[in-house]
Parts: C-alpha cells; sequence; structure tokens
C-alpha cells in the first residue's frame, strides 16, 4: 500500500511522538510507507522544523549504517511559563490550606492535563541526560513521575513505606525526614531495577529533602546513579535543605493559616533552563 505524503507525516509524527529517545532506523519507516528512504528523509525534515517552530521537540539524526532518527521533547520558554503561572494561582487558591499547614493538591495530581504537561516540561529539562528509570516514592507523587517518564521513554520505580508481598524480595533502609527529624522506612523491589541505573527522582513535594535523600541512599543499595531530582512542588523557607542540585516549577514561599494566604511563585526551572539568556 502506497501512502500519499500528508499521511506519511500525521503517522510518522505520532510514532516519533509515541517513542521518544528511541533510536529509529530509515529503514523501518521506508518498509512501513514503501517509500524510498529519500522521500522519508524530506518528510523527517518537514517534522524536524515544524517541531522546533512550534517548540515541540526535536528530530536527532544519527548517523552511520546502524544509525536512524531520535526524537526528543522539547519546551519554549512561550509554551513552559504561561502553564507555570497558571500552576502557580492554582496552588495560591486559599482553598488549599489544610489543618497544620498543610496543602491540598490531590486535584491539580488527579487532573491528567496539568499531569501531562507538567510532566513534559520537567522532561523537557533532563531529555538529554542519560536516565534509565524514574523513581519516586508512593503515592502522590505516582502521576507526576509516570508523565516524566512517558516523555523520557523509560520505565518507573515506586518506592514505598512498608514491603507488599507481590512486590518479592525487597531492600529497605531508614531514613530521618528533613521537616519533622523522625526516623522512617522506605522500601524497595529488588526486582524493580537493575544495579547501576541511571536514575532521575520525581516527586510531587520537597520541603527539607529528607525523602529524596532517602531514595538516594537507596539508590545506593543498587549501586545506582543519581541522575537528577525534579519536583512539582518545593518549599522555600527551609533552615536546613538536604538537597542542593533539583528542579522545581513552582515554589512555595510562605503559608499564612491565620490570614488564609498562599504564596507562591515560578521554581527554579525557568531561571535554570534559560539562564543563558
Amino acid at each position: 500500500m502506497k501512502f500519499r505524503r500528508s499521511e506519511r507525516l500525521i503517522d510518522m509524527t505520532n510514532y516519533l511522538l509515541d517513542h521518544p529517545r528511541q533510536l529509529v532506523p530509515l529503514t523501518f519507516f521506508a518498509e512501513r510507507y514503501a517509500s524510498a528512504k529519500s522521500s522519508i528523509s524530506e518528510d523527517l525534515a518537514i517534522i524536524k522544523e515544524t517541531f522546533e517552530n512550534r517548540g515541540i521537540g526535536t528530530i536527532q539524526t544519527v548517523p552511520g549504517a546502524s544509525g536512524g532518527v531520535k526524537f526528543f521533547v522539547k519546551v519554549s520558554r512561550e509554551q513552559a511559563e504561561p502553564f507555570i503561572n497558571e500552576l502557580c494561582e492554582l496552588i495560591a487558591n486559599p482553598d488549599r490550606l489544610l489543618p497544620g499547614g498543610y496543602l491540598y493538591l490531590t486535584d491539580i495530581l488527579g487532573n491528567p492535563q496539568v499531569v501531562q504537561k507538567a510532566g513534559r516540561i520537567i522532561a523537557s529539562a533532563y531529555t538529554e541526560t542519560k536516565i534509565d528509570v524514574v523513581m519516586t516514592v508512593a503515592t502522590k507523587g505516582i502521576p507526576l513521575a509516570y508523565a516524566v517518564a512517558s516523555q523520557l521513554n523509560v520505565p518507573v520505580v515506586i518506592v514505598r513505606r512498608d514491603s507488599k508481598v507481590t512486590e518479592g524480595p525487597t531492600v529497605s533502609i531508614n531514613y530521618v525526614s528533613g521537616s519533622t527529624k523522625r526516623i522512617q522506612t522506605m522500601v524497595l523491589s529488588k526486582r524493580s531495577m537493575r544495579e547501576g541505573s541511571r536514575v532521575l527522582i520525581v516527586d510531587d513535594f520537597m520541603k527539607a529533602g529528607g525523602t529524596v535523600m532517602g531514595m538516594i541512599s537507596l539508590l545506593e543499595e543498587f549501586n545506582g546513579h543519581l541522575a537528577g531530582i525534579a519536583v512539582l512542588v518545593e518549599a522555600e523557607k527551609i533552615q536546613e535543605r538536604l538537597v542542593d542540585e533539583y528542579t522545581s516549577l513552582v515554589q512555595l514561599s510562605d503559608v499564612d493559616v491565620k490570614e488564609k494566604e498562599i504564596n507562591v511563585q515560578p521554581g527554579n526551572f525557568l531561571k535554570n533552563k534559560w539562564r543563558e539568556k
């Protein structure tokens, strides 16, 4: 069956978006559409230009007999900034205040559109970093972790507070919570991650960073390597931050329970991503 160019462009675009960071040989597309490699190359040039102009991503060509093309997600500042500002407005709603100064974020983390956009933005910061798995801790960070992992085309590893029979043999560690200073436990199935894996830690909220440090300690039990840390929201006014290098979309500046005010601002993503600009 012979495909028209318009049909090829639509199907190739969809395939590349569904398989980010995966090497796709030109012969794969040539056989898929019964077309010459020269035609496929022209199609890819059109898609690449459109992706870059629209801030969707970029297509890199890998030369050689075993080469092909790879799609990498990219997010333009024009796309990221309005979304992050909108996210700040959502989180600043005083109705989110819970007893003890906690914030209700479940509706945001349960909104597929918001989570997918946030995941795409976070993934864009690590799209060219070698990452084997995305790690998060149960349970609220799971949707965001999957959103990031889908854009990086890697599996998700979920750290739990207690072991489950269905997890099989597990590795368990104790860690000190950065905010409460209490000793807590986290476990990870031995089958969930290969030794030596490069790991991106993703979480929904970070205070002092005790939970993140716990996951880093857990990585050491697997001889893993930390590739990065990313959070949706970080708390700003923390006396002792246990984590230095990380990416955040939103920064929680202050919570005034009495006045019912939540002060938030964009996190360090915009500043770090476009520092040179």
